[in-house]
C-alpha cells in the first residue's frame, strides 16, 4: 500500500462522474454565479472506460473503498452501467454514491442490482421552506425522503443523510432531523460549512462547530462516543444510549482530520486531486488519450499520492489560504 509524504496511506477514491446538478446550494453552486455556467462538454468528461481503467490501478496501488460523486452523479446517462463496471474489481470492498436525492427513487434498485453497497443522501433540512432556501430550487423534502424510503427498501442501506449546517440558515433543523431518523437504522452526519472553491462566499461566522450541535443534541438525547472503525473515517460517530442509532459530525473546520485522510479525488475531467482544497491536478485523461500504457498511469497515480503534502485544513484556522481551489461540482463531496 502506497503512503505520501506523512505516513498517510492511500485507501479511498473519490470520482466525480459529472460536474452538473440539479440543486444550487449555496455552499457548492450558488445560483447568481452558476445559472447560465457553462458545464463541461462530453468529450472533455471521462467515459465509463477511463474511469474503470483508472480505479482498477488505484486499486493496485490499495484503493479499496471508491464513492461516486458530481455534482449530481445520477445525471450522469446510465449511471448503473459505471456501477456495473466497477463492481466488477474485486479488490474493491465498498461502492457508494453521494446524491441529492432527485433521481434516486427512480434508479436505486438498478443501482443496487448493478452492485452499488450504499448510498449517502444530502438533505439540510426537514422544513419545506427552510430546504428549499438550502439548496435554491423548488423540491419539496418529501421528494428526498421517499428517495431515501426507496433506497432503504431495496437494500442500500443504511443510508446515511449528510446536512451542511449554517448559522441562521438552517440549524434549527439538527434536533428535528434527529427525529424523524432515529430508530431507522439511518445516521444523520452534520457537516460544517466549508471553504470548498471560491464560489460559496465563505466566511468563519455561519461555521457552527460541531463541539457546539453536539452540546444541543447531548441535551436532549443522552450519546456514547464510537471509537472509529478505520483508520481516516472522516465523521466522529456517536450512538443515542437508549439505542436510537447513531449520529456523525464531519468537523473539517473546527477539528481537521487531514493528519488521517485516505482520501484521493477524481474530477470529472480526469484530474487527481490530493485534497477537496487543492488548486492542482494530475491530469490523468490526457495519458489516457495519449495511449499511455497502464504502468504509465500506475506511476502517475503512485506518484501522485507518494508525493502528497497537503494538510489544508490544519493550515486554514479561521482564514482561507490565499490561492485559487477547485470547485466542489468538479471535485466532488
Amino acid at each position: 500500500m502506497v503512503t505520501d509524504t506523512r505516513s498517510r496511506p492511500l485507501r479511498d477514491l473519490r470520482i466525480s462522474v459529472t460536474d452538473r446538478c440539479s440543486f444550487r446550494c449555496g455552499y457548492c453552486m450558488p445560483r447568481e454565479i452558476y445559472d447560465g455556467h457553462t458545464y463541461l462538454e462530453r468529450a472533455e468528461i471521462l467515459s465509463y472506460g477511463e474511469i474503470r481503467r483508472i480505479t482498477r490501478l488505484a486499486t493496485d496501488l490499495g484503493v479499496r473503498k471508491v464513492r461516486l460523486t458530481g455534482g449530481e452523479p445520477l445525471l450522469r446517462s446510465k449511471a448503473y452501467r459505471l456501477v456495473r463496471m466497477l463492481s466488477s474489481l474485486t479488490e474493491l470492498e465498498d461502492l457508494a454514491m453521494t446524491t441529492n436525492g432527485l433521481l434516486l427513487a427512480r434508479e436505486a434498485e438498478r443501482l443496487k442490482e448493478a452492485g452499488l453497497d450504499r448510498v449517502t443522501v444530502s438533505l439540510d433540512a426537514l422544513d419545506d421552506s427552510v430546504f428549499r432556501e438550502m439548496i435554491d430550487t423548488d423540491v419539496p423534502v418529501a421528494t428526498v425522503l421517499e428517495a431515501i424510503d426507496v433506497a432503504s427498501d431495496v437494500g442500500l442501506d443504511p443510508v446515511k443523510i449528510n446536512t451542511v449546517v449554517r448559522r441562521n440558515r438552517n440549524e434549527d433543523q439538527v434536533l428535528p432531523l434527529l427525529e424523524h431518523f432515529r430508530g431507522t437504522g439511518h445516521t444523520v452526519r452534520f457537516i460544517e460549512f466549508m471553504d470548498v472553491g471560491t464560489t460559496n462566499s465563505w466566511n468563519l461566522d455561519e461555521v457552527v462547530p460541531s463541539v457546539e450541535l453536539l452540546k444541543i443534541i447531548s441535551e436532549r438525547w443522552k450519546l456514547e462516543p464510537i471509537d472509529p472503525t478505520y483508520r481516516g473515517e472522516v465523521a466522529q460517530r456517536y450512538r443515542f444510549s437508549d439505542g436510537g442509532g447513531e449520529v456523525g459530525f464531519i468537523s473539517s473546520v473546527s477539528e481537521p482530520f487531514c493528519g488521517d485522510c485516505t482520501r484521493l479525488r477524481l474530477s470529472a475531467e480526469g484530474k487527481l486531486y490530493t485534497c477537496l482544497f487543492a488548486s492542482k491536478g494530475t491530469d490523468l485523461k490526457v495519458m489516457l488519450r495519449s495511449d499511455a500504457s497502464d504502468d504509465e498511469i500506475r506511476d502517475a497515480i503512485y506518484r501522485t499520492w507518494s508525493d502528497r503534502t497537503d494538510r489544508y485544513s490544519e493550515l486554514r484556522g479561521g482564514t482561507p489560504l490565499g490561492f485559487p481551489k477547485v470547485e466542489m461540482s468538479y471535485i466532488g463531496g
